[in-house]
């Protein structure tokens, strides 16, 4: 028990306390840092589209509906659990309240410091495991160059 307890904690240190659950798995996975601050970003045209904002506020009333959303990649990590994890903010929302940045799920590949289009899926109260828990996220979304 003690050897257990002792590799489980070498690979907590070794990750780190923000390693998203199956990065251990991965070694491909890659987490970047977001810039410091995102500009205003024009809301997307479509029929319907919100801003990140919008989407967590209305969470509950827009769950499993489709949603467009233009934004800024903030953060990226790639390839855990067989997903690209992005962060988007597009200036709208307030982060002490925690409503100016938005969690989206995808297959494609993008870089931070693009703006994007994303549209896909709202899910409410994900839970993914080893503590990971989302009250509102995007789910596979395709996501384009804007």
């Amino acid at each position: 028990m003690k050897a257990s307890i002792l590799l489980v904690a070498l690979v907590v240190a070794a990750l780190g306390a923000h390693a998203m659950p199956g990065m251990e798995a991965n070694p491909h996975a890659k987490t970047v840092p977001a810039p410091a601050k995102v500009a205003k970003v024009a809301k997307a045209s479509a029929a319907d589209a919100k801003t990140v904002e919008e989407v967590i506020a209305g969470r509950t009333g827009l769950k499993d509906k489709t949603v467009t959303i233009r934004g800024q990649v903030v953060k990226v990590t790639n390839g855990v659990l067989n997903k690209n994890w992005v962060h988007l903010q597009d200036g709208s929302g307030s982060s002490a309240q925690g409503t100016h940045d938005i969690l989206v799920t995808t297959t494609d590949t993008i870089a931070v410091g693009d703006v994007v289009v994303a549209k896909g899926t709202v899910r409410t109260d994900v839970t993914i495991g080893s503590g990971y828990a989302y009250e509102v996220l995007v789910e596979g979304a395709k996501l384009s160059k804007s």
